[in-house]
């Protein structure tokens, strides 16, 4: 077995930590962005249009984003990647502290979102290839809780900033640099993937394995990871449009279909915060375990009930409550978490990024296309909406339950250890760190 050490010890939960910050500034940089263009509003005259350009380029980058550093993380490693990302992250997010003028809003809106897309697939496999088996769903599911504090964080930080105009916008914006910048700081220790590192040296010297060989986009496609692949992206691009819409137009939807006044749709939504914290922590305590399947088929009977009780007993206060309840099943169990398990799981080394950034990428772009036409869906029928979203929730969730029956408990990490163990070896010097597979290949 050949293996490149970096000589420095890998301690996985701050790891975890390090790199999962990437969700939480993921979050951090959604919540914040919608409050601050309001804040700018006013302050440098920003017209409605101008703020729906900003606010889909933010969108846009995040899923070119995904798709770019997911392929780039695989072909270069993880650690320049999540460092060249994390930088861009701060130098966007300041040009949005002291932007002027909308062209400076939307060009920072767009490299913010690429920058916060291309680092979530690179951190995600920076996090499972330094996990074992037996904590690498803790791990992941880590960073879900993560991505809730960035939510809760922001949305605290907003209600303290809201009356400040563009002071407040700048706090919004200063805070995502300055944690970025902490996380810059912390990530520069962090060093390059050892799984990675192997699978590059082993393409170099031409040994046999599959870590080694299935390195072509085109693998995605082909035998045994046609499968999961496609079924992700069906599974999480159906789930996650329901999940975009409860967070992003759940006031709206509460206001326009259901009579409910503002204050009341903004506040419904802070009891569901601890119970979100609650539920993320109980994800991670069976995210390793084979009860996560049973967990996930739960979750997904849940979520489609919920958009149910809307359909049969109308929108109004007390079903959104009903529905919130219900549906905390689904987003917990039955979503974001499980797809990136999965997805870290199924795929070989450097494969593992291009999945999982092609993966959210798809997603983003379903869930920016019905967001453009979901004010004009709930104007003509928000009962049918949310039949709708009903239907979508059940598509997606009978593909991911169909495939992964059988795939829930394939672990690509030991499938890759197998075939490595039976290769043959031969002693080659070891390749530098900075080193791209390509080069060599």
């Amino acid at each position: 077995m050949s293996h490149v050490r970096t000589g420095r010890p890998i301690r996985p939960w701050w790891v975890a930590l390090v790199s999962g910050m990437a969700s939480y500034i993921d979050a951090a940089a959604i919540v914040s962005f919608g409050t601050a263009m309001v804040l700018l509003q006013a302050a440098i005259g920003l017209t409605p249009g101008e703020i729906g350009l900003a606010s889909g380029g933010l969108t846009l980058g995040i899923a070119i984003g995904a798709l770019v550093g997911g392929r780039l993380g695989d072909r270069f490693g993880r650690r320049p990647v999540f460092t060249v990302t994390m930088a861009l992250i701060i130098v966007s997010a300041g040009a949005l502290a002291f932007a002027g003028s909308f062209p400076v809003i939307m060009a920072a809106a767009l490299v913010l979102g690429f920058a916060t897309g291309a680092d979530l697939p690179v951190s995600i496999s920076t996090i499972s290839e330094a996990a074992s088996d037996a904590n690498r769903g803790r791990l992941i599911g880590f960073t879900q809780l993560l991505w809730a504090v960035g939510i809760i964080v922001c949305a605290f930080l907003s209600a303290g900033v809201a009356s400040l105009g563009q002071l407040g916008a700048q706090i919004l914006f200063l805070h995502i640099a300055v944690i970025s910048a902490l996380v810059l700081a912390a990530r520069l220790a962090i060093p390059e993937s050892d799984v990675w590192l192997t699978a590059r040296d082993e393409r170099r010297q031409g040994i046999k394995t599959v870590r080694a060989d299935r390195a072509s986009v085109m693998d995605l496609l082909r035998g045994s990871y046609r499968t999961p692949f496609l079924a992700l992206l069906g599974f999480y691009a159906l789930t996650n449009m329901a999940a975009n819409t409860g967070g992003q137009f759940g006031s709206y939807l509460l206001v326009n279909a259901g009579g409910v006044d503002l204050q009341t749709a903004t506040l419904i939504g802070l009891p569901f915060l601890p119970l979100g914290i609650i539920g993320a922590l109980w994800f991670m305590k069976i995210a390793d375990s084979p009860k996560r399947f049973i967990y996930f088929t739960v979750g997904s009977v849940c979520w489609v009930v919920a958009q149910l009780v809307y359909v049969f007993f109308g929108i109004n206060l007390t079903t959104a409550i009903i529905a919130g309840l219900i549906g905390l099943g689904g987003t917990v169990f039955a979503s974001e978490g499980i797809m990136k398990i999965w997805t870290q799981e199924q795929f070989p080394t450097l494969l593992r990024s291009t999945a999982q950034g092609t993966i959210i990428a798809v997603a983003r772009l379903f869930a920016a296309a019905l967001a453009t036409v979901t004010p004009l869906l709930v104007a003509w029928s928000p009962t049918m909406f949310y039949l709708f979203l009903a239907i979508i929730l059940a598509v997606g969730c009978a593909i991911g339950w169909v495939a992964f029956r059988t795939r829930d408990q394939h672990d690509e990490f030991d499938a890759e250890s197998q075939k490595e163990a039976v290769a043959t070896v031969k002693t080659q010097p070891t390749l530098r760190e900075g080193e791209s597979y390509e080069s060599v290949g």
